[in-house]
């Protein structure tokens, strides 16, 4: 299925994209209501850059990855991607057979490298796997194409005949990244891949992600809490709150000049190796709003310092206050929030 949509230098192209979830209450298990997890969410990746979506846990990161994957069903909403062989395509209009041949050009690296690895299969059937499931390579053509991938991750290539558990985590993370990269992917979404690591592992990995991204042309959604990490390697930020986009820019015109404040409050959450800088962590109050139950208005209004009854009443919109910066804040133009490097 071919769109007729620009894309203009985009790789992917998210419109409105939503996932909720129902609740089901009783012995008839009656639909009661539903966990909106990702709620009308809208976002651009261009290709070969790496937009880092950050959050609180709980917020629709994962799920929005899940979804772009379509991993999980989206409730509604426009996935169009630029596929190199069938041009701009909307994922999220495809079906289980239209999907198929489109899975080869996007892949996931996920978070746990400890579970996202069978523990009974070798690297080689591991890391082929996805060579086998496409009909890319078999036999010898197979041994030599995971032995370049373990090669080009770090890895040595007669590694291919062990057991996940002979290896440590941020070896086992090189393996996830490997059969990622095996069938030469356009798009590689990264579910939170250092968190699970230690940190001189996470800075490894980290510097192997950015020179495969040169290396093979890829364009990431790297998915994270840790506002350091998505400083080092992301083009631009993409900030959700309880299943909504609140703010986006590029990386160091979002972390100078924030324009929401709970992109604020965020960033006053990150240390400076400075010992004379004293703290100004900004607290938020209250608890995250309830995704199968959210307040009225604005979902940040119940935490916001700066909230007024028009936060209240209507929600905000996403709009361009800047050229590339956006935010959904009614009063983004008046405030005077302060950035991390300030």
């Amino acid at each position: 299925m071919t769109e007729t949509v620009q894309m203009d230098g985009k790789l992917l192209d998210v419109r409105g994209l939503r996932k909720y979830f129902p609740i089901h209450k009783g012995l008839l298990g009656r639909m009661v209501g539903n966990v909106k997890a990702v709620d009308g969410i809208s976002f651009f990746i261009r290709e070969g850059e790496t937009l880092g979506l950050v959050g609180e846990s709980g917020c629709g990161k994962t799920t929005t990855g899940r979804l772009i994957l379509r991993a999980y069903e989206p409730t509604g909403g426009d996935i169009f991607f630029k596929d190199r062989d069938r041009g701009v395509v909307n994922l999220a209009k495809l079906d289980k057979a239209g999907l198929k041949p489109l899975r080869r050009n996007m892949q996931m690296i996920f978070q746990d490298p400890y579970s996202s690895l069978n523990p009974r299969w070798t690297l080689l059937r591991i890391v082929g796997e996805p060579l086998v499931a496409h009909g890319v390579a078999r036999g010898s053509e197979l041994k030599d194409r995971v032995a370049e991938l373990l090669r080009v991750v770090g890895l040595r290539p007669e590694y291919m005949a062990r057991y996940p558990h002979a290896f440590s985590g941020g070896q086992r993370q090189r393996i996830g990244i490997a059969r990622a990269l095996a069938l030469n992917p356009q798009l590689v979404v990264a579910d939170e891949p250092v968190s699970a690591l230690d940190v001189s592992i996470q800075a490894q990995t980290l510097n192997l992600l950015q020179d495969l991204q040169a290396q093979f042309h890829l364009t990431y959604l790297f998915v994270a809490h840790d506002l350091s990490v998505v400083e080092h390697i992301s083009d631009r930020v993409a900030v959700m709150y309880v299943g909504k986009l609140v703010e986006m820019a590029e990386t160091e015109e979002l972390f100078i000049h924030p324009l929401h404040p709970y992109t604020e409050a965020l960033m006053s959450a990150v240390p400076k190796p400075d010992p004379r800088y004293r703290s100004r962590r900004i607290v938020l109050e209250g608890e995250v709003a309830d995704p199968s139950n959210p307040p009225s208005g604005c979902y940040f209004h119940p935490r916001c310092r700066y909230m007024q009854d028009v936060c209240k009443a209507k929600g905000p919109e996403m709009r361009e206050l800047r050229p590339g910066h956006f935010v959904s804040c009614h009063r983004a133009e008046e405030l005077q929030l302060l950035g991390v490097l300030e």
